[in-house]
């Protein structure tokens, strides 16, 4: 089973544009944070771009969020960065002629269905400031540590 790291891409993306906004924030810079590809990262601040939680200008790399961090949920940038993709999927290559085959895919489709409404419902309580702030602490947390 293959998981999408695309989420949480998304979230690495505004946060770093955030908390080092008077940095470095080419392609090249958030792709060595993220350890991926600058064209992918692009491509993805593309789709944050056009779901407004990020603006840029044309000719200056100076991205900023699009609105405050409190006002974009995990949500907003699940729906941007996922296509509509649903959390967990159906297999629907099974056996008709089988009692579980042939009847999976319905039992299954309402009750993901509710686990899908479940995780929306969380992820749109979760500001992008609240990410922020966790990313702040913990590296607080790490400086406490090492100086140790």
């Amino acid at each position: 089973m293959k998981f999408s790291s695309k989420l949480s891409d998304g979230v690495h993306i505004l946060a770093y544009v955030d908390i080092l906004r008077d940095g470095d924030l080419s392609s090249n810079a958030i792709a060595s944070s993220i350890e991926s590809n600058p064209s992918l990262v692009r491509r993805m601040m593309s789709r944050l771009k056009k779901a407004g939680l990020l603006m840029s200008q044309p000719g200056k790399v100076a991205p900023k969020l699009g609105r405050s961090a409190k006002e974009i949920s995990l949500l907003d940038v699940y729906r941007a960065i996922e296509d509509n993709q649903k959390l967990l999927h159906i297999d629907e290559k099974t056996n008709p002629q089988c009692i579980v085959g042939g009847n999976i895919q319905d039992t299954l489709t309402g009750i993901y269905d509710r686990i899908q409404a479940d995780a929306e419902d969380s992820m749109s309580q979760i500001s992008l400031q609240q990410i922020i702030d966790g990313i702040l602490e913990n590296n607080e947390k790490k400086k406490l540590s090492n100086s140790k």
